[in-house]
């Protein structure tokens, strides 16, 4: 991890450095001279968020794009795989979002794809960073005539609806079906709901009035509460909860009962594996994974692999282990088959065709895994200290652990986007691991906070 970039790209409070339109300007020109080439003006594909301070990001980078003489093409909000989707679609040399995903309205951050819909690599978000940094030259702004032009692209929103159109089986009828769907107030709040409806679904929308400060509010992935009650005044058959950006997906069943990313990753995997479609029998997850799914997916005689947590460090698990899909339990969930990243509109049509084909109910197919009783707290730290050196930290976590013996487990770690420090327990009972659980966040607190 660079000094900028963490494991989902940089991140931090808009107008505040890094997140300033001076930066802006500066990443804008490093993309250009990342993939200039003799003869070639690169292309760079822009989308956001709804977040407020998007247009003032967006135009810095604009400028710094065409500052270097590169083309910048606008494709205003979209989800991020939306942007992925058409860095490749349009033959464009990057793709890039400005978006702070799940984060409240002040923070905003910047995600690249290249040129095929991947992520950058380590290697060349260093060589990003260093030229934003100082570190190596930036070439100079490119004189009058050579400078970029910027091109709306109008269609963004209809190519990329096409292609997630194009992920389905033909056959899926939708027609009537009742669902709900929370926007977040972000990214999906106009695409999704015509996808949905244009599919044929009884779709009821919250949370897509976005005003540039309720992204994220009280709603979306990381709020379904609403959305579980609405599933249930409405009689739908599934309710989904997408991220500010769009690439998490959290649903929520006929009985108002929400399930977790590793809950819809186990459902589809079963009907991949059934219908002989799960390459090399395999599924990746994250350490933070529950151990519910590691039960259940060895019931089901399905082999996988645990990776760091971080949607990147999944997709290069499944790349070079030839996986088809993966994720995390938060919802970043990917079905290489269709996409290289994360994509949460996705990920709920491949959960409502998994519905159709086996004539379940979305309740019914969650019996697939038991979810261990698990608790996680987020501590506010004041720098990334390293634990292992605070003996105070290292020894409530040895207590715990002791404790639990073989019946759970503990993982403590920083998050890879803000300054928190995670703390998650697993155990026999959900009192015992909420306990042990604020247990130890109440000594990072006081050592780290």
């Amino acid at each position: 991890m660079g000094k900028l970039f963490g494991t989902d790209g940089i991140r931090g409070v808009a107008n505040v450095y890094p997140l300033t339109a001076e930066m802006f300007v500066n990443i804008g020109r490093a993309l250009v001279h990342l993939y200039r080439q003799p003869g070639h003006i690169p292309r760079i594909v822009i989308g956001k968020d709804t977040r407020l301070s998007g247009d003032m990001l967006e135009s810095a980078l604009v400028a710094g794009v065409c500052s270097a003489g590169a083309d910048a093409l606008i494709a205003g909000v979209l989800p991020t795989p939306g942007v992925a989707f058409l860095s490749c679609n349009l033959q464009a040399d990057a793709g890039v979002v400005i978006s702070a995903s799940h984060n409240p309205y002040e923070d905003n951050g910047i995600k690249i794809f290249d040129r095929s819909g991947f992520k950058l690599s380590d290697e060349q978000e260093l060589a990003v960073e260093r030229l934003i940094l100082g570190e190596e030259s930036l070439p100079q702004p490119a004189a009058p005539g050579p400078c970029g032009r910027t091109f709306r692209q109008g269609d963004a929103e209809e190519r990329y609806m096409d292609f997630l159109k194009q992920t389905l089986c033909p056959a899926l009828e939708l027609r009537g079906l009742k669902i709900a769907i929370d926007c977040s107030h972000g990214a999906t709040s106009q695409v999704a709901p015509k996808i949905f409806r244009e599919l044929g679904a009884d779709t009821t929308v919250l949370s897509h009035e976005p005003n540039g400060v309720n992204i994220n509010l009280n709603c979306g992935s990381q709020h379904p509460e609403t959305l579980a009650r609405t599933v249930l005044a409405t009689r739908a058959a599934a309710g989904f909860a997408f991220d500010g950006d769009g690439d998490r997906l959290i649903a929520v069943d006929e009985k108002g009962q929400v399930l977790t990313g590793d809950q819809i990753l186990a459902i589809c995997a079963a009907a991949l594996k059934k219908a002989g479609r799960l390459a090399n029998n395999l599924v990746i997850r994250t350490v933070m994974s529950n151990c519910g799914m590691g039960v259940a997916l060895q019931s089901l005689g399905i082999e996988s692999i645990l990776t760091d947590v971080g949607d990147r460090a999944v997709l290069q698990a499944m790349q070079s282990r030839g996986a088809v899909i993966g994720g995390e339990d938060s919802g970043h969930l990917i079905f290489l088959q269709h996409h290289h990243t994360g994509d949460g509109i996705l990920s709920a049509l491949q959960l409502l065709a998994v519905m159709e084909s086996e004539g379940k109910p979305l309740s019914e197919l969650a019996k697939i895994m038991t979810i261990f009783p698990q608790a996680l707290i987020n501590v506010k730290v004041a720098s990334r200290v390293d634990m292992a050196t605070v003996p105070e930290i290292v020894r409530i976590i040895r207590d715990v652990e002791g404790r639990l013996s073989a019946a759970g487990r503990v993982l403590v770690r920083y998050s890879g986007t803000q300054n928190i420090c995670r703390v998650m327990v697993e155990g026999p009972t959900a009192d015992l691991t909420e306990r042990y659980c604020r247990e130890i966040a109440d000594v990072v607190q006081e050592k780290l906070g």
